[in-house]
């Protein structure tokens, strides 16, 4: 594992390492893990109030000196909005202390500056390492597999990240991001078979548009390739969209993490397929997403993480806006931490014949039983009598053919039933490219063509976007 070797970093990653050990050792009392929280919240709240100008601003009228992690709520949220109007202000470190420059996409509003230094490197990353190490030793045994990398490699954070957490855990791994000019997904897929790769590392999205591009190429994924795991990330995959991914690969597939540029790595997979919190990194609340009302550290709502580590650009209280369900852990397998369930972004939430849907029930309804499918989009309508409906469109890999005329008139009832409005089923051999978007700007923009009103600035932008885009270029 990377470790910074002096200054204040290193004697961070010191004591951190150790604490983090006997947090997956099982040895870590309650109380030395409340020790901890409470000791790494006093240091952030007296690093941002006197380093960053916009929390000296925003704290002001707090009395932090008495701020608990029992007494979170009497502290105010950061939000994203705060981040794109307070920019390199929200810093409570110089630049100069940061290691990594990253920022988010910019599709959906200012791109937003994410420094890291050693401290936030090395915290985020020990997470993701054990959880790798985990999952590959219940597949591969003392095996050490071949990872391809497929994320983007400029300002962002995931080639850097998992680049480092493949070394950690002694496996090859090649940087093959497929929409890069210098690579494309022809020369990525031949990497793929020459270099036998047993790991992909990518979103849900790209995995699907690999695979129609293997098709596109003349591959057979099973023949020509050695992919034994698909390690998702950036997007929502539920367990129905997972398992269609299963069907088209032929691999095992984990959500494998869940995290943000702007606040790093909040949960990792386990081998059982379930996310856990790294509680060592955050205070966790959940919030009701209309009245910012807390329910503490479980329940369902939108996910605000006070972050424990102090770096460059520690937040407090922030609304990742993603919408959650937390509980207790009773996971037998080798991770600690509370259990997360991603449902998808609150502003992802839509109104269906009267009732509210989260993006993840939408996806269930859509994609549960769905097998050898290359995406879906969800088309939604009034009829004369201005009820709602909508209009289930299914890529199938290979055109369609006799036989998934069942599996269309099994998605059509079954989504039907859960969603409680009328559902058509189309089959396709090819979607919209605004579906291939999906992790660079939202699930919403990429997957729903909602008629009922204009196009918002997300689907504007993705639209822009997916012009761009395509395996034959």
């Amino acid at each position: 594992m990377w470790l910074p070797t002096h200054g204040p970093a290193a004697e961070f990653a010191a004591r951190y390492l150790e604490l983090h050990q006997a947090f997956y050792d099982r040895t870590l009392s309650e109380a030395a893990l409340a020790a901890w929280r409470a000791s790494q919240l006093r240091t952030v709240l007296d690093q941002v109030s006197t380093g960053s100008p916009f929390y000296a601003r925003h704290l002001k009228e707090v009395e932090l000196a008495a701020v608990t992690p029992d007494s979170l709520t009497t502290l105010p949220f950061t939000t994203k909005s705060h981040l794109r109007e307070e920019m390199l202000d929200v810093l409570s470190r110089p630049l100069s202390d940061a290691l990594f420059f990253y920022e988010t996409t910019g599709t959906t509003g200012r791109a937003t500056p994410c420094p890291r230094d050693g401290r936030e490197i090395v915290a985020s990353n020990a997470h993701i390492t054990e959880s790798w190490a985990s999952i590959f030793r219940h597949h591969f045994g003392a095996h050490r597999p071949r990872i391809g990398l497929m994320g983007p490699t400029e300002v962002h954070s995931f080639g850097d990240t998992l680049g480092d957490v493949a070394r950690n855990v002694g496996s090859l791994n090649a940087k093959i991001w497929p929409y890069s000019p210098v690579i494309g997904f022809e020369k990525a897929l031949q990497l793929m078979r020459d270099l036998e790769l047993e790991v992909i590392c990518c979103t849900p999205g790209v995995a699907l548009t690999l695979a129609k591009a293997a098709e596109h190429f003349g591959y057979d994924l099973r023949r020509d390739f050695s992919v034994k795991l698909l390690l998702v990330t950036g997007e929502m995959c539920t367990p129905a969209l997972a398992n269609n991914l299963e069907s088209v690969w032929g691999a095992d597939v984990y959500n494998i993490l869940y995290g943000s540029q702007e606040a790093f790595v909040i949960a990792t997979a386990c081998r059982n397929k379930r996310m856990h919190l790294s509680q060592t990194n955050y205070l966790i609340e959940v919030v009701d997403p209309e009245t910012g009302e807390s329910h503490g550290p479980r329940g369902s709502g939108e996910l605000t993480v006070t972050m424990l580590v102090d770096g460059v650009k520690p937040l407090v209280r922030y609304r990742t806006g993603d919408a959650v369900v937390i509980e207790e852990s009773g996971c037998d397998c080798e991770l600690p931490g509370d259990l997360v369930r991603i449902v998808g972004r609150t502003l992802d939430r839509l109104e269906l014949g009267g009732r509210r849907f989260t993006a993840g029930e939408i996806e269930t309804a859509v994609m549960t039983g769905v097998t050898g499918s290359a995406g879906y989009q969800v088309v939604i309508e009034r009829d004369a009598d201005g009820q709602d409906r909508l209009t289930v469109r299914l890529e199938v890999l290979g055109g369609p053919a006799p036989e998934v005329e069942a599996l269309a008139a099994a998605v059509r009832a079954r989504a039907a039933d859960a969603l409680g409005v009328p559902v058509t089923v189309e089959l396709s051999d090819g979607l919209d490219p605004i579906v291939s978007t999906g992790a660079f700007v939202s699930w919403k923009a990429a997957r729903i063509v909602d008629r009922r009103s204009a196009p918002d600035h997300e689907t504007e932008v993705a639209r822009r976007m997916a012009a761009k885009r395509g395996y034959e270029n």
